[in-house]
């Protein structure tokens, strides 16, 4: 019996009694003038148990429903709190019509903010910053129009034909020269006659300015002016396609400054401009194109007397125009139903003359580019070596045939 009364706590020895009974001990348990008292005695058991282990009341039931009901709360408390917080809308919550709203942004410490023409609140809490406006007037909740002040460039469509000569490599090279300085978008469309050469399409590939080779399928041979049909052929695919931009013919063999090109883009309709044309027989320069007061034309250069019954006195490269007139007529209520091309039944020199009078009425519908036609920005030189034979491919694959021995 000693034993069993050394591995009980001391606690237990020290307990004063409960409810009016004897203190406990195990030999209570098997002693026989105890028996009658088992009862009580388990419940002193119990009692005893459930202070141990911490529970308020001596009810077994209720001892065995709080071991269940305290983690099971808890449960719920935080699984609620979890749902509210994950329901709970980070950023801006507006009305349909888009006035008066409620946000949450997340911000630096010390924002500072700054509302014209309406009212703002701001509460910040360790850089999470409560923001509650009122309602602003249009101008300040949309997005100001002359915020954006970019206006996109007009398209500058250079139509060049050529064809296989001795000097073609140079003269591509330096109009493409020109215009890759030129601001985008610039698209230049070169036309060659029967098929496209290989040499053509490599140099082409080289310039680095956004191109398209086309290729006219009319027969050259019995044709004086091949340029007539190759321009048309750039004009069809123009309005085929419905290239919207300024169409401007640059021959190869003249000589173009930068200035001319970036003024094209100020043309609305159709703009016109001086030309310098060189002439070999007479050793002088010729002047052709508009006299302007401003960037109204008021009259005409000219020199030739073979060419004054021409209605207007202006070079294939003297002029451009709105490429929607030959795609979209009626935008400028054009009389003419008919597509805009050049003619190949006229004499030569009046092919300017016959197409420009498809594009405008009279001279009030012409734009004096540049500002008072007064600079030339271009030269017709008339340069091109006739007859004179090129390399295959514009490489020289044989050495000379004669050697020199330098000592």
């Amino acid at each position: 019996m000693a034993s069993i009364r050394r591995t009980l706590s001391p606690v237990y020895h020290d307990r004063p009694y409960e409810n009016g009974g004897a203190p406990f001990s195990p030999s209570s348990m098997s002693s026989p003038s105890h028996k009658g008292s088992s009862k009580h005695n388990s419940s002193q058991i119990l009692s005893y148990l459930n202070k141990l282990s911490g529970a308020t009341t001596s009810d077994p039931k209720s001892s065995r429903r709080g071991g269940w009901r305290r983690p099971f709360f808890q449960f719920i408390a935080f699984f609620l709190l979890g749902f509210l917080l994950g329901m709970t809308p980070y950023g801006q919550m507006e009305d349909v019509n888009g006035t008066d709203r409620f946000s949450f942004e997340i911000k630096p410490p010390n924002v500072e903010e700054r509302v014209e023409n309406g009212k703002r609140e701001e509460v910040a809490v360790d850089g999470v910053s409560f923001v509650a406006e009122a309602e602003l007037g249009k101008k300040e909740m949309m997005i100001k129009e002359e915020d954006f002040n970019f206006v996109p460039r007009k398209l500058i469509i250079v139509v060049t034909p050529t064809y296989n000569r001795a000097m073609q490599a140079y003269y591509l090279n330096r109009i493409a020269q020109t215009l890759r300085l030129v601001e985008p978008p610039v698209l230049w469309i070169v036309v060659e006659g029967n098929a496209a050469s290989f040499e053509t399409s490599e140099i082409l590939r080289k310039t680095g300015v956004m191109y398209r080779h086309l290729v006219c399928k009319r027969n050259m041979t019995s044709i004086k002016d091949r340029g007539v049909h190759q321009r048309n052929t750039a004009l069809e695919h123009i309005e085929l396609h419905k290239l919207d931009g300024i169409v401007y013919f640059a021959d190869d063999d003249n000589i173009y400054s930068l200035e001319l090109f970036q003024s094209l883009r100020q043309i609305s309709r159709f703009g016109t401009w001086p030309v310098a044309m060189l002439a070999p027989s007479k050793n002088k320069a010729i002047l052709e194109g508009p006299v302007c007061n401003g960037s109204q034309v008021i009259g005409w250069h000219t020199n030739e007397k073979s060419k004054r019954l021409r209605r207007f006195h202006v070079d294939m490269s003297g002029f451009a125009f709105n490429s929607t007139i030959l795609w979209d007529p009626k935008r400028w209520r054009r009389p003419f139903s008919h597509p805009t091309r050049q003619l190949d039944t006229v004499k030569e020199g009046f092919q300017e003359t016959t197409f420009i009078e498809q594009v405008v009425a009279d001279e009030s519908e012409m734009e004096g580019v540049p500002p008072a036609c007064s600079r030339i920005l271009n030269w017709h030189l008339h340069l091109d070596a006739r007859d004179v034979p090129y390399p295959q491919g514009w490489v020289i694959q044989k050495n000379l045939e004669a050697l020199i021995t330098v000592n």
